[in-house]
């Protein structure tokens, strides 16, 4: 396998220069942007979910700019770290685990994503997306189980999972609006999943003053 060879796989892009996919590329800022806004204000597990956040911009910005399989892999990796992280954090400290129980809620990701990505292939049109079309129907499981005991921070998640599932739609749309608006829609994707991943992280850090019994 060829790690450096040329990938195209978003409209923007019109060949293999590093600025083929200039608002790819910059749009990624919104990451980082949205990790500096949360690091101040959350301490613990809630600081490395906002380091992973901006290494998800750092990721990106070097498939958009380098894109070959390589880079590619460094976009995927943190976004899937950032998964893992988060699933432990909201086992543990929103539906209550102990830490060992939240370590094996996150081990469990791996096979439910095998098992259910296959499911969603079968979609028309949803193509590449996919791969994290799961994650929204967790976020969704994981409200529903909140349901009851913590019913402010279910909202909070279920208005996560919107904002996944309508910035997956801008990232599927990407190849199927390319004749007609040649910029694409894969920055939409950017954007939005910067400000759900930084509403993620507010709402883990909510549920938890609240269980404190502190102001927000």
């Amino acid at each position: 396998m060829d790690w450096f060879a040329p990938i195209d796989s978003y409209c923007e892009r019109l060949g293999p220069a590093y600025w083929a996919e200039p608002v790819n590329a910059l749009t990624n800022l919104a990451f980082v942007v949205a990790a500096a806004v949360v690091w101040p204000r959350v301490r613990g597990i809630g600081r490395a979910l906002a380091a992973v956040l901006a290494l998800i911009g750092l990721g990106s910005w070097l498939f958009h700019t380098h894109a070959n399989r390589l880079t590619g892999l460094m976009d995927v990796l943190p976004i899937l770290a950032f998964i893992l992280l988060y699933i432990f954090a909201a086992s543990r400290d929103m539906l209550g685990m102990r830490g060992w129980q939240a370590g094996l809620a996150t081990a469990a990701f791996l096979p439910y994503a095998a098992l259910t990505v296959p499911l969603f292939q079968r979609v028309p049109g949803l193509g590449s997306s996919a791969a994290y079309a799961p994650v929204p129907a967790l976020i969704l499981l994981y409200a529903l189980l909140l349901v009851r005991r913590a019913p402010a921070t279910a909202r909070g998640l279920a208005a996560g999972a919107g904002l996944l599932v309508l910035s997956l739609t801008f990232r599927t749309l990407d190849g199927p609006l390319c004749a007609a608006l040649p910029l694409g829609t894969h920055f939409l994707w950017h954007l939005l999943n910067a400000l759900m991943l930084g509403w993620m992280i507010e709402v883990w850090r909510r549920h938890r003053l609240a269980a404190e019994g502190r102001p927000r």
